[in-house]
């Protein structure tokens, strides 16, 4: 009977959460929730796997039978003992691994983390002896098919990565990376890369940027090589990657996103951070996951993603945003609504952050999302162009469509841009695309075009 119940259970959790949403964890703090809250927290949520950046026992042990998968890490400073000493990975493995699995679900060791880039150069070419012999010690126990090694790395590995077809590895990691990258094939394991628009935008503060890294309504950037069209920088800093393994060969390796996220609040030298922007863009970066399209070079799956942060880590050094990632509070609140909640599987995210007064909880709107009156074509194309990215059905604007007479910019993006409104969850917030959106109770249906909406 006990089995019976945890098999269902774990099955209810399975089928509310979404296996390409993750969250990392991190400890350097003097305030987080005990182990078996956090574990709980995380079963309220959609979230689907944990990335440590160690093996917290305590944690690994809380996750035991929720089905969550976990990802455990070795730091920097074991890698050269884990490199030089075969024995060393295998008590590794004994005390981290094989005390907590399987009802722990380990699914992935990290060695290091941005060993690359680190400012210890003397651990790049110890990286991969340090995952071999780890990936010996699973063989070992019989669980080399069931675990993966990998090592997670900073954007800073591409010598480019604009525009995203020109992706490659800096020449300097050039050797050091296909040793790395045969490693993964050979074992099915994941690249894992850490992309952030939040410092991309850093370099670029224009508005139009902004939107570009928010997944909010612009005009895009044209890939100049192949001529595609992106209509946001998480996308784009994907593809880079996936260029950069192709150009090497490795068109198998599968990508994983270890780390992406936005702060919400930084100094004051920090443009963007921001909690509408933070709620913006990984609100924002949910509901791109959830809709499956992918990315113009891996369309039609989401990528797995760990957002950073679960918990502010108050004791992390440097600036403000470095302890200003968390989605919870440590009292288990939300720093701001995001959308990872059972109970609001729809993001309540705002398309565009209208005012700082944005209020975090779900306030639904009725009625239709249309366009403000005076709204030039181009601000109105770039709207349709957005909706229309997002995976939402655009059909009926098609050539035989409902809704494609009269074939007018301003009549398809009206329709697209309610479209959005209503998918995205009714919210005042989810009608503004950069204030150029309004509320109407008046039906805006004609002839057989019909608009979803109005109750």
């Amino acid at each position: 009977m006990i089995l019976l119940f945890t098999a269902c259970f774990l099955l209810l959790h399975l089928a509310s959460s979404e296996s390409f949403i993750g969250v990392n964890y991190g400890i350097v703090a003097d305030n987080l929730p005990a182990p078996e809250a956090t574990a709980k927290l995380l079963q309220s949520t959609s979230i689907s796997k944990v990335r440590m950046y160690g093996a917290d026992g305590a944690m690994i042990r809380a996750l035991a039978n929720t089905g969550i998968g976990i990802v455990i890490g070795a730091s920097n400073g074991e890698i050269p003992a884990l490199a030089s000493d075969p024995n060393f990975a295998t008590q590794w493995v004994n005390s981290n691994v094989l005390g907590y699995y399987p009802d722990s679900n380990i699914i992935i060791i990290t060695v290091g983390n941005e060993v690359m880039t680190a400012v210890d150069q003397s651990l790049v070419p110890l990286c991969l002896p340090a995952m071999q012999n780890l990936q010996n010690a699973l063989n070992a126990a019989s669980l080399g098919g069931k675990i993966k090694v990998s090592t997670v790395h900073s954007m800073a590995v591409l010598g480019s990565s604009d525009p995203p077809s020109s992706g490659v590895f800096n020449s300097g990691f050039s050797d050091t990376m296909k040793s790395l990258l045969k490693f993964h094939s050979a074992n099915g394991s994941p690249f894992m890369i850490n992309p952030y628009p939040f410092f991309a935008y850093q370099t670029d503060t224009r508005l139009e940027t902004l939107a570009f890294c928010l997944f909010q309504p612009n005009s895009g950037r044209i890939d100049s090589a192949n001529g595609i069209k992106y209509m946001n920088m998480f996308d784009a800093q994907v593809d880079a990657v996936r260029s950069a393994l192709n150009a090497v060969g490795f068109k198998d390796v599968e990508i994983v996103v270890a780390e992406t996220g936005w702060a919400y609040k930084g100094d004051p030298n920090e443009a963007g951070a921001s909690i509408e922007n933070a709620r913006a863009y990984n609100g924002n970066l949910i509901n791109h996951l959830r809709s499956k399209v992918g990315t113009p070079l891996m369309p039609g799956k989401s990528v797995d993603t760990y957002i950073f942060a679960l918990y502010d880590e108050d004791l992390k050094p440097g600036p403000q945003s470095e302890r200003s990632f968390g989605l919870f509070k440590p009292d288990l609140s939300m720093t701001y609504d995001a959308g990872l909640s059972k109970n609001t599987q729809t993001p309540t995210t705002p398309t565009t952050p209208a005012t700082p007064t944005t209020p975090t909880t779900p306030v639904q709107a009725t009625g239709w999302c249309v366009p403000k009156a005076g709204v030039s074509d181009a601000q109105l194309q770039s709207n349709l162009d957005y909706v229309c990215s997002q995976g939402l059905d655009c059909g009926p604007l098609q050539p035989g469509g409902a809704c494609f007479e009269p074939n007018t910019v301003a009549s398809h993006a009206a329709y697209a841009m309610n479209l959005l409104y209503q998918t995205d969850g009714r919210n005042p917030w989810n009608c503004d695309f950069l204030q150029t959106a309004t509320l109407t109770s008046n039906n805006p249906s004609y002839n057989g075009c019909i608009y979803p909406g109005g109750s």
